[in-house]
């Protein structure tokens, strides 16, 4: 070999031997800090939620390292986003890429198997199911019992009291009406029960996942095993019932969930599938639902304007009903009521936001989000944004005059595209229906200006929101 082709040969291995060993660039991820090991910003991040804080915290990350952040939450690096584009982008992501995901705690005490905690097509069967019972179709039969709960809950606990606590009563209210339609369960000892145990399994949904005696986690998990028992039996009851004939699936929820496995076998769902989904389902009416109503209860105490204009369409309606019990074509006049509530909703999302867990690595925003990792976006944080909302501090009911002037994803306190909430519709019958009977039997006054609240994840009133009571003459 001459010398030529010797240096040729050479240029070759030197070249092999520089691409085989040159190193990949590293990966470029969000700016942030990841804390300490396991516990990263979970406890400031709970600390915060608890002290009705966590506004001023996520805006002090977003002011230190921008729009897109990583940190470490529940012992999972996680990246927080928020805006249009991140909802946007959340909401209608490939569900190979993202999937919903729930901190430990949550997916411990309501099971592995609840939609929020399920991806691809299990996640597409399941909200199949819960659909076919939540859609305004179905819903349209359960007006009437919806209207005669909460007659007879003002009767008993609202007509002779001076004062009352409004946030412990609206969950109580939401409560039956959820144990009514979910269970089939009217009035007495065993909603009671019920009632006790869903409120200690909700009270480690968002803890530390230590199983340790006397700590909240535990009391948590001992409830929850309490009430799938409870809805097994239940479970039990209504398939004797449907193969005997003497059941209708349209009694209630698992009896509806149940029928359908019949009849849709593409949406069939399993006995756990079914426990878990209904705990979620009454996570979700209990919690979201009631902290609405005490919003409103509270705004309508605080601004005249507001409280004068919802009597006067709720006072026309009622004198215009064609029957004793509100119906569906009675809620879709409650026009403006309901622009209150959304405009409510803008201000004070019952729930912060979400989390997805990430199924591969993607890129976003120029930055590399391993898989493996959690993305969570904050609702309230777009919501108050003045480039979508202008002068986002002021109520102002009249942005939801024409809901289609609001840019796609940037009011998400139901979620969005095909994300959104399946129990939307049921929320706004549970409000329109409460307010209905509150505006046209009671006057109010706050008996505290303060009202302040915690996150625990949804906000709790620290003195239960007490007004006193002047019923009105009808």
């Amino acid at each position: 070999m001459d010398l030529t082709n010797c240096f040729i040969f050479f240029l070759l291995l030197t070249s092999l031997y520089f691409a085989l060993t040159r190193k990949t660039p590293p990966k470029k991820h969000p700016p942030g800090s990841m804390g300490f090991p396991l516990i990263g910003q979970t406890l400031s991040f709970l600390h915060a939620m608890r002290t009705n804080s966590i506004e001023q915290w996520l805006l002090q990350r977003t002011s230190k390292y921008g729009p897109v952040s990583k940190l470490s939450l529940f012992g999972t690096p996680t990246v927080f986003v928020h805006g249009q584009s991140a909802n946007k982008f959340i909401f209608t992501c490939d569900g190979n890429v993202l999937g919903n995901h729930q901190p430990p705690s949550f997916k411990r005490i309501c099971g592995e198997r609840n939609m929020t905690a399920l991806i691809g097509d299990d996640h597409k069967r399941v909200r199949g199911a819960l659909v076919s019972f939540l859609k305004p179709e179905m819903l349209k039969q359960y007006v009437g019992k919806m209207d005669e709960e909460v007659r007879n809950h003002v009767e008993m606990h609202w007509h002779g009291n001076q004062k009352v606590m409004v946030m412990p009563l609206m969950k109580t209210l939401t409560f039956n009406m959820m144990s009514s339609l979910i269970f089939g369960i009217g009035k007495g000892e065993t909603r009671n029960n019920l009632i006790e145990l869903l409120q200690h399994m909700m009270n480690g949904l968002m803890s530390l996942p230590i199983n340790l005696p006397f700590t909240r986690f535990n009391r948590s998990l001992k409830a929850s095993a309490q009430l799938r028992a409870f809805i097994k039996n239940l479970i039990s009851e209504r398939k004797a019932a449907l193969e005997q004939r003497v059941a209708d699936t349209r009694k209630d929820l698992i009896a509806c969930l149940l029928g359908i496995g019949k009849t849709e076998p593409s949406i069939r769902m399993s006995d756990e599938e079914i426990v878990d989904n209904v705990i979620s389902v009454m996570i979700a009416g209990y919690d979201t639902s009631s902290v609405l109503i005490t919003f409103l209860v509270r705004l309508l105490g605080m601004d005249r304007s507001v409280y004068d204009k919802i009597v006067q369409e709720q006072e026309k309606i009622a004198k215009t009903k064609t029957s004793e019990l509100l119906s569906w074509d009675d809620l879709a006049k409650m026009k403006y009521t309901w622009r209150v509530a959304m405009e409510t909703l803008r201000m004070n999302p019952p729930l912060l936001g979400s989390l997805r867990k990430v199924l591969k690595d993607f890129e976003y925003e120029g930055y590399t989000i391993p898989k493996g990792w959690q993305v969570i976006r904050a609702a309230n944080m777009t919501h108050m944004d003045e480039r979508i909302f202008s002068d986002p501090s002021k109520f102002d009911p009249a942005r939801f005059e024409k809901q289609a002037s609001i840019p796609p994803y940037c009011f998400v306190a139901f979620g969005g595209g095909a994300r959104i909430c399946p129990g939307n519709e049921f929320a706004r019958i549970e409000t329109l229906v409460t307010i209905h009977y509150l505006v046209t039997r009671f006057k109010w006054k706050l008996c505290c200006l303060d009202n302040s609240f915690s996150r625990n994840p949804f906000p709790v009133f620290n003195d239960g929101m007490l007004i006193e009571i002047e019923p009105k003459d009808c």
